[in-house]
């Protein structure tokens, strides 16, 4: 890849990182195989194989980078931070009952439950063996509390997904959990591992969290005025699935008695009927809050761009401030 010609963030930190990422692939391949069971490998293929931008991997990647890291540990760190992510993946999958991702069957699907839950587990362990492998004691806590609250983080957003209590503060907590603690990791231990300054480590976790946050805040307004050709999901999927996001979050906080029953029969009892998609995004307009969504997202944009100050100059830093950007560019 020439990165002359390519002009999203993504692939510019991709096409720089291409000599590492490939080790990092070949590093993957080595460890998700098991001799004793092949399924972890068809399995872990399977979802691997299936592409996604690697983003959380090239930030550890990018992170190192950008504070001189020399020596090779971000390798295993990219790759561990990969099989965290895959194998939430794989739980998440089991636990949504989804049929697709990425555009093809899920191991679930194609395989059963048991073993999408049992190859995560796996791939865990792996991860766990891979960070202690670079002998830091601060990358392993960094790492096992990141996967401690993604566990978190999915449990409370089964109780918190159809609860109209749901406030923006508790999503703010689920988002935290299921998106930006990987994010928020991805780029700490990168600064770690390359003896980057206190200050310098905690704006590369201020960077990747408030970039989580962004991500996800338009990933959930993308659902409803998304085009579903690019977003690969359909219009109002949130709305069908019960999920309270943050759009629907606010115009339940400005709900009157009735709008608020509407509320409570669609999403908190599950009793949709013809229209009812199309009445929730009139109150969504009526309130303005996919509007105020765009906002909030733009805004953790900006405190992502703003965290990059503490760091070196850098075409890096410069790579990491565009993606902030182009999450967010998606909705403007």
């Amino acid at each position: 890849m020439n990165i002359s010609t390519v002009s999203k963030p993504h692939e510019q930190l991709a096409a720089t990182l291409a000599g590492e990422m490939a080790a990092v692939n070949e590093l993957i391949q080595t460890r998700m195989a098991s001799e004793h069971a092949p399924r972890i490998p068809e399995v872990t293929a399977h979802l691997v194989s299936a592409g996604g931008k690697r983003l959380r991997p090239m930030l550890t990647l990018a992170a190192a980078r950008l504070c001189g890291y020399q020596g090779e540990h971000h390798l295993r760190l990219a790759a561990t931070v990969e099989f965290i992510h895959t194998a939430t993946l794989l739980h998440d999958d089991v636990v949504d009952e989804s049929a697709q991702r990425r555009g093809r069957p899920t191991a679930n699907l194609l395989w059963d439950n048991k073993s999408s839950v049992l190859v995560g587990d796996y791939l865990f362990s792996r991860s766990f063996q891979l960070m202690v492998e670079t002998g830091s004691l601060q990358v392993l806590d960094i790492l096992a509390n990141a996967s401690a609250t993604i566990a978190e983080g999915e449990v409370l957003q089964m109780t918190a997904a159809t609860d109209l209590k749901t406030d923006e503060s508790i999503y703010l907590q689920v988002v935290r959990g299921k998106t930006a603690a990987l994010f928020s990791a991805a780029t700490q231990v990168g600064g770690v591992i390359a003896d980057a300054s206190d200050e310098q480590v905690q704006a590369l976790y201020d960077y990747g969290d408030a970039l989580g946050i962004a991500f996800q805040i338009a990933d959930d307004l993308l659902d409803y005025q998304g085009d579903s050709k690019a977003t690969g999901k359909n219009v109002g999927d949130d709305f069908r699935e019960r999920k309270l996001t943050l759009p629907v979050i606010k115009a339940v906080a400005q709900a009157t008695a009735d709008e608020r029953a509407f509320w409570e029969r669609t999403i908190e009892k599950g009793r949709q009927q013809e229209g009812d998609l199309e009445h929730a995004m009139a109150l969504m307009a009526k309130y303005g809050t996919l509007d105020a969504t765009r906002d909030d997202a733009n805004g953790w944009a900006a405190k992502a761009k703003a965290a990059l100050d503490a760091l070196p100059d850098h075409e890096i830093r410069t790579m990491l401030r565009d993606l902030a950007d182009y999450v967010v560019s998606r909705l403007n």
